[in-house]
This record gives C-alpha cells, sequence and structure tokens, in this order.
C-alpha cells in the first residue's frame, strides 16, 4: 500500500493504492496523526482494489474524527470495494464522491 497526502490548509487529499488489509490498515490508521485542522478530506481510493474488514475499521476511524471537525468524502471506489461497502452497510455512512 502506498499514502499520498496533499495539504492545502484545511483540504486535504489522501490517495491510497494497494490493498487496504490487516498488515497495512495501521498504517493508514497511523494517518488519523496529520488530521489535525482538516476540515474537507478527500479519501481517493480509485487504485485500491481490495479492502478487508480491518480497512474498514481504519475507514471509521477517519470518519469518527472527520464527524468532529469537519467533512469526509471517499472518491474513486472500484466496483469490488463498493460491493464490500454496500454488503457492508458503509455505502449509506460514507459520502461517495466520482
Amino acid at each position: 500500500m502506498d499514502i499520498k497526502i496533499d495539504r492545502d490548509g484545511s483540504k486535504m487529499v489522501m490517495t491510497v493504492s494497494g490493498r487496504i488489509d490487516t498488515l497495512t490498515a495501521p498504517e493508514l490508521t497511523a494517518k488519523k496523526s496529520e488530521l489535525d485542522g482538516v476540515e474537507d478530506l478527500i479519501l481517493d481510493i480509485t487504485d485500491v482494489d481490495y479492502i478487508s474488514s480491518a480497512g474498514l475499521r481504519a475507514l471509521l476511524t477517519f470518519e469518527q474524527i472527520m464527524e468532529d471537525q469537519g467533512e469526509l468524502k471517499l472518491r474513486g471506489v472500484c466496483s469490488n470495494v463498493m460491493d464490500i461497502f454496500e454488503i457492508t452497510g458503509f455505502s449509506e455512512m460514507f459520502t461517495i464522491i466520482e
């Protein structure tokens, strides 16, 4: 998994590529320390083709933080990941953009 962060003031785009699974989810979760002062977070997961339950927990962590300080949007959700989101109800929990 690779994570790239672009920040402009209170806006942040976090681009994640690869698999978000048991091995890589802790690395993603650790990026929560970068969210101080962020009011608009876009998680770009265009290049993520698999997410496990550990990855879903990482996304929940970001959602909980952003509930208090701004808005989280997911961008580029592929069909494989969207299937998982729909089965788990995550498609209703997150704002998903193109």
